[in-house]
């Protein structure tokens, strides 16, 4: 995420894809959800009181919510200026945290309260002991797709200030089931709910080719640029929200095998299998025309991302856990343990605006003119 937000326009293999189809950027939420899924089952093995386990779960999301808003929500920007703070008239109110502390509580909650006492003897138990939270998963999908296919779109409007002045644009819709970047539901029921001035200023879709010469890169805006070009749209909205839960409950159900099945090849077996249909599912499902797109958080990008973080945590468990070979991931395990904390200091700005903060009577006279930079 770092070298997204720091290279990605540099390189645009690195960047997020302005719309459909999906670059290695557009892996690393929902791998991460993935994996937060996973370690769920470990830290739940055993709950000997739930309502305390609920109620524990429940302030850490919290924590996480709180703290997106501060970070996200506008606080640390303005780096080049050295700015800070954010009118809560049009602060963000969505973002990386904000979704993950929503697919956290979920998940969490599911595993606290929706599992039997089946005992776990083969695959088929090992999906009936938690059939429940496959239920809950299958219900987000199925309310997620309704939606995206089934709410329709009115015409819209916005207004963006451009150098003092308020420009006002129009956007013409009238339909339903559209997955494009100005018609869809997700952005729709974001500018409902939320309302557009909270929304994430600066839209992946200004990359596409309709809306920059530079495509994929950013650019200036064509002479024909449709109206919507500019328009806020939340990559981390609501709607889209649903699907990043079902990532999570993706997650735990790998991490079931971890806690029921003890044989390296059981384990390995049990998590190839899905992961390898999972991506077929994902990759049938955008020939048929259900396009796998990050923004959106389609039911087929869920699919291809969780099950190729599937057949990565069984390449490092193999690896690690049963080749033994640890060194070349002890500065993964390292950032791991540490990822909130290099995620608050490096992605949100912390880091340059200490750079930047201190200075010699300029402003550019800081400590990385000092350095070179």
């Amino acid at each position: 995420m770092i070298l997204v937000d720091n290279v990605g326009g540099i390189f645009p293999a690195i960047n997020h894809s302005p719309w459909n189809n999906v670059t290695l950027a557009d892996f690393v939420m929902p791998f991460f959800l993935f994996i937060v899924g996973v370690a769920l089952t470990l830290a739940y093995k055993r709950v000997s009181n739930r309502a305390v386990a609920t109620m524990k779960a429940m302030l850490r999301a919290l924590k996480l919510l709180i703290l997106g808003l501060v970070l996200q929500g506008g606080y640390f920007h303005g780096v080049n200026n050295l700015t800070y703070g954010v009118d809560l008239l049009t602060m963000r109110l969505m973002g990386v945290l904000q979704r993950i502390a929503i697919a956290y509580l979920l998940a969490a909650i599911c595993e606290i309260w929706l599992k039997s006492d089946d005992e776990v003897i083969s695959g088929w138990s090992l999906l009936k002991r938690y059939r429940f939270q496959l239920l809950v998963a299958s219900i987000l999908s199925v309310v997620y797709i309704t939606l995206l296919y089934g709410l329709y779109v009115p015409d819209w409007e916005y207004q963006i200030s451009v150098q003092g002045s308020i420009n006002s644009f129009s956007v013409k819709c009238g339909v339903r089931g559209d997955t494009s970047p100005a018609c869809n539901a997700v952005g729709m029921i974001d500018r409902n709910i939320m309302g557009i001035q909270h929304l994430y200023k600066r839209p992946v879709y200004a990359r596409t080719k309709q809306c920059s010469i530079n495509s994929p890169a950013k650019g200036p805006l064509p002479v024909d640029a449709p109206s919507w070009c500019q328009a806020p749209f939340d990559p981390e909205g609501l709607l889209s929200s649903v699907m990043a839960m079902v990532s999570c409950l993706i997650g735990l159900q790998f991490g079931h095998v971890i806690v029921h099945l003890q044989d390296h090849k059981e384990r390995l077996v049990h998590w190839m299998v899905p992961s390898f249909s999972l991506m077929a599912l994902g990759f049938s499902l955008d020939f048929f025309g259900m396009h796998i797109n990050k923004a959106l958080y389609t039911f087929s990008y869920t699919c291809l991302t969780a099950g190729a973080a599937g057949l990565l945590l069984a390449g490092i468990y193999l690896l690690v856990d049963v080749y033994g070979i640890r060194r070349p991931t002890y500065v993964f395990e390292w950032m791991g343990m540490h990822a909130l904390m290099i995620y608050v200091l490096v992605a949100c700005n912390i880091v340059p605006v200490l750079l930047q903060g201190f200075y010699w009577r300029e402003p550019k006279n800081n400590l990385l003119k000092l350095v070179g930079v």
